[in-house]
């Protein structure tokens, strides 16, 4: 008997959710909802995210009023939380901080697929050379034992990126949704196959496929999977939005969605459970 949705998502990690209060969107859901809907579905955790202040405070809280289930939470470095600031870093790092996002909705990458051009945050100066205060930062991820994301850059910004976290080698580094078109970078197949390392993860996001958002068919995250890899791979929802079915629901029509097009139940365990463990450099569970 094949397995299901259902039973697959237990001990699963969704690493990738938004949640209310949010200054500039309404939000399906706060972080305590999140949390018990994530228990209650026999979840092991969630990753809180937003792109105007550090969710990890949130996530501390929630995880006393929700013992049972894991809750984390990270820096986004957008226009809100003072952009490339490495002080900003250095205190999510104390406060024990899993993911340092990138810039997302600041990102001159974004800006640009809106019109644009005179605003938003790059990572590289004239030349194409990663800013020192990147590096900066790099160092500081490293020092704290963070996980490094990606977040909307553009796929030149990225290989920047990538080879300066090699050197300075940072053990685990998120590509976030790779495939999304009207933010993040829009990254070939080819492109993430020389991407590929040690310790990097393809985060695939399930809004992208959704109405508000591209409406991606959903075939395109299987090639993408099936050229690099599911054991490069993460499932994650990116839900919270009002227009989306709360998060966990999202990851159970996710994992259907897969397996009706051929992902098999243990590559999808792989990507929604082992990987999202690693990338947060979390211990392997039963």
């Amino acid at each position: 008997m094949q397995m299901n949705a259902t039973e697959l998502m237990k001990g699963a990690i969704d690493i990738h959710i938004h949640i209310g209060p949010d200054p500039s969107r309404r939000r399906r859901l706060d972080g305590y909802e999140a949390a018990v809907e994530t228990k209650e579905a026999g979840m092991r955790g969630v990753v809180f995210k937003s792109h105007d202040y550090n969710t990890t405070p949130v996530a501390c809280t929630v995880q006393k009023l929700v013992p049972g289930v894991e809750v984390y939470g990270g820096l986004s470095l957008d226009f809100e939380t003072g952009g490339l600031n490495p002080h900003a870093v250095e205190a999510a790092g104390k406060l024990g901080s899993k993911i340092i996002w990138m810039p997302t909705f600041s990102s001159k990458n974004d800006m640009m697929k809106k019109n644009i051009t005179d605003k938003g945050i790059t990572i590289l100066d004239d030349s194409g050379a990663v800013l020192p205060v990147v590096e900066e930062i790099l160092e500081m991820i490293k020092h704290f034992d963070m996980t490094l994301s990606t977040g909307h850059l553009s796929t030149p910004e990225i290989f920047a990126l990538l080879a300066s976290a090699k050197k300075r080698q940072l053990a685990r580094i998120l590509i976030t949704h790779p495939l999304s078109i009207w933010v993040g970078p829009t990254i070939s197949i080819e492109d993430q196959v020389k991407m590929m390392g040690p310790g990097i993860y393809f985060e695939h996001c399930f809004t992208g496929c959704m109405p508000h958002s591209d409406r991606m068919d959903p075939r395109n995250i299987v090639d993408a999977v099936r050229a690099v890899g599911p054991e490069n791979c993460i499932l994650s929802t990116d839900f919270g939005q009002i227009t989306n079915p709360p998060p966990v629901e999202g990851m159970r029509m996710y994992i259907e969605m897969m397996l009706s097009l051929g992902i098999e139940p243990d590559e999808i365990t792989t990507m929604i459970k082992t990987n999202p463990a690693r990338a947060l450099g979390l211990p392997a569970k039963a």
